[in-house]
């Protein structure tokens, strides 16, 4: 009897560790959202909203990073748990998601200005696509959750 594919076994993981990544995301949304704020609003420090917008991209990677560390993929992260290998993973996944981000530009303007989509529809269609490509990049280089035993 044949048995089932190392994907088919490993789906449920895989959509899981996806819900939970998207959750890590949301929160990620929500920590940008108010360090943006704190910086770029006149009512607090009043900074370059360009810089402001940065320091706020690069503080909700941060927030996803530790969370993806501890809870998305935490059995990876645990088995890993040493500084190096910890800020080896900070860096591959702060790489995926700067170049998700770019990527992510370059879908909306695509689909906006080529194909003539709404802009906000097209911008979901470009969430969506990228969550997925730095999903599994994340998981199979920043986790190193691939190869036999595993399926990314």
């Amino acid at each position: 009897m044949k048995q089932p594919s190392i994907l088919a076994q490993s789906n449920p993981v895989i959509a899981l560790q996806y819900v939970k990544y998207c959750v890590v995301g949301g929160s990620g949304v929500v920590v940008d959202m108010l360090v943006l704020h704190f910086l770029a609003s006149p009512a607090w420090l009043g900074w370059n909203l360009t810089l402001g917008k940065v320091i706020a991209a690069e503080a909700a990677m941060l927030n996803n990073f530790l969370w993806n560390d501890r809870w998305t993929f935490h059995a990876k992260g645990r088995d890993q748990g040493k500084w190096s290998s910890r800020l080896m993973r900070l860096a591959k996944f702060n790489l995926i998601c700067t170049t998700g981000i770019a990527l992510s530009v370059g879908l909306l303007n695509l689909q906006a200005y080529c194909l003539g989509m709404n802009v906000y529809l097209a911008n979901f269609v470009s969430i969506v696509v990228v969550s997925v490509w730095n999903f599994f990049l994340n998981r199979r280089f920043g986790w190193g959750t691939s190869g036999a035993s595993q399926c990314a």
